[in-house]
C-alpha cells in the first residue's frame, strides 16, 4: 500500500461490518368460470407428453367425465400450455360445478400465468361457493400475503383454522405473514405451530432457523438440522448453516463449511463473497481475500459489493489501477455508491 493510500475510518468500520453481515377495477360473477367453449377441442392438439397422450386415451373412452378434463388441465399445465389448461379446467367446471378442486386447478393456472386479477376474482368465487372448503381459504390467503395485504391474509387463515385448526400450511402461512410483516415473535410462535401439526414440514424448518440466525441464537442449528434431515442436499440450508458460523465467530468452522458447499454446487457466488471477507477481515490474507472476491464475481457479475471488497482488498496490496476499476464498476452499477465514492477518494 502506498503512502498515499487512505481509509476512512468510520466508513471501513461500517464496510467491514457490513462484509460480515450481509446474506436476501374489474368486478367479476360466477360466470367467470364459465366462458362459451371453444370449437376446437384440445384432444386434436399433438404434444409429445406421455401423460397427455394418456389422459387422451381415457378421455376418448369417456368424452364427458369432468375429472378425465381436469386431469387434463394439468398435465397441459405441467408443460406449460396454459390456453389449453385454462379451457379443460372450464370445461370440468362446466361439466360439474360442485368439486372445489376443479376451480382451485383454474386458480394454480391464473398463479403460474402471473394473472394475479383473475385468480383473485376466482379464489373470491370459490371461498363463497365452498366456504368449507380450506384449500381455497390458504390460497386466498396467500394470495393477499403476495400483494402484501397481510391482514385480509391473516383474516382467510383464521377462517381455514375454524374448519380445521390441525392445518399445518394455515400455521406457515401466518407464520410467514407475521415475518414479513416484522413481527419475528408471532412468526416464530405460528412456524413452531407449524411443525407441532407436521414434523415433515421443511420450508418452517428452515424459516424457523432463519428468524433465530438472525437472534444469532444457536437454537437455529437444530432447525436447520431437522430441515436438512428432511432436505439433506438443499444448498440454501447448508449456506444458511456456515453463515450462522461465520456471524458466531467461527471463523474456521464456516470456512470449511463454505469450503464444502462450493466443492459441492461450484456456483455458490455468496460463498466465494463471505470467505473473501473471512480472509480481509479476520484472518488478514489479502491476497486469499482477493482470490475469493474474484471468483464471486465470476459467478456474478453484477455483485456490486465483491467488487468493492476487491477495489478495498486492492487497495491494501497498493495495486491503485485495479481498485480505481473496481470502484468505477461498483458506481456503473449503482450510481453514487458511497463506499465506491470514498474509496477512489482515497487513492
Amino acid at each position: 500500500m502506498t503512502s498515499s493510500f487512505r481509509i476512512p475510518g468510520s466508513f471501513f468500520l461500517a464496510a467491514v461490518f457490513f462484509l460480515l453481515c450481509i446474506s436476501s377495477c374489474h368486478t367479476s360473477s360466477e360466470q367467470e368460470a364459465t366462458v362459451p367453449e371453444v370449437i376446437t377441442d384440445s384432444l386434436t392438439i399433438k404434444l409429445n407428453s406421455p401423460e397427455l397422450k394418456a389422459v387422451n386415451a381415457e378421455l376418448m373412452k369417456d368424452p364427458k367425465n369432468p375429472d378425465l378434463y381436469n386431469k387434463r388441465a394439468l398435465a397441459y399445465m405441467a408443460i406449460k400450455e396454459f390456453p389449453e389448461a385454462v379451457n379443460d379446467a372450464k370445461r370440468a367446471i362446466r361439466i360439474d360445478s360442485v368439486k372445489p378442486a376443479y376451480y382451485l386447478t383454474l386458480v394454480n393456472v391464473y398463479f403460474v400465468q402471473n394473472n394475479t386479477r383473475l385468480a383473485k376474482e376466482l379464489l373470491e368465487i370459490t371461498v363463497k361457493k365452498f366456504p368449507e372448503n380450506t384449500e381455497s381459504l390458504l390460497k386466498l390467503a396467500e394470495l393477499y400475503f403476495l400483494v402484501k395485504q397481510y391482514q385480509k391474509g391473516i383474516d382467510y387463515v383464521n377462517k381455514a383454522l375454524k374448519v380445521d385448526p390441525n392445518i399445518a400450511k394455515a400455521y406457515y402461512i401466518k407464520g410467514s405473514i407475521y415475518r414479513e410483516s416484522g413481527d419475528t415473535t408471532k412468526a416464530i410462535s405460528s412456524l413452531e405451530t407449524a411443525v407441532e401439526q407436521d414434523n415433515t414440514y421443511g420450508d418452517a424448518f428452515y424459516d424457523l432457523g432463519i428468524l433465530y440466525a438472525a437472534r444469532k441464537n444457536p437454537l437455529a442449528f437444530d432447525y436447520y438440522a431437522s430441515a436438512l434431515r428432511l432436505n439433506p442436499a438443499s444448498q440454501d440450508i447448508l449456506y444458511a448453516r456456515a453463515k450462522l458460523l461465520q456471524d458466531l465467530g467461527k471463523m474456521d468452522q464456516a470456512i470449511s463449511e463454505y469450503q464444502a458447499i462450493i466443492t459441492k454446487y461450484k456456483t455458490c457466488d455468496n460463498c466465494y463473497y463471505n470467505l473473501g471477507a473471512i480472509y480481509l477481515t479476520i484472518k488478514k490474507d489479502n491476497q486469499k481475500a482477493l482470490e475469493n472476491f474474484t471468483k464471486a464475481i465470476g459467478q456474478n457479475p453484477n455483485y456490486l459489493e465483491a467488487y468493492f471488497a476487491r477495489g478495498y482488498t486492492y487497495s491494501k496490496l497498493g495495486d491503485k489501477e485495479n481498485a480505481k476499476a473496481d470502484y468505477k464498476m461498483c458506481l456503473k452499477l449503482q450510481p453514487n455508491y458511497e463506499g465506491a465514492v470514498e474509496g477512489l477518494n482515497g487513492l
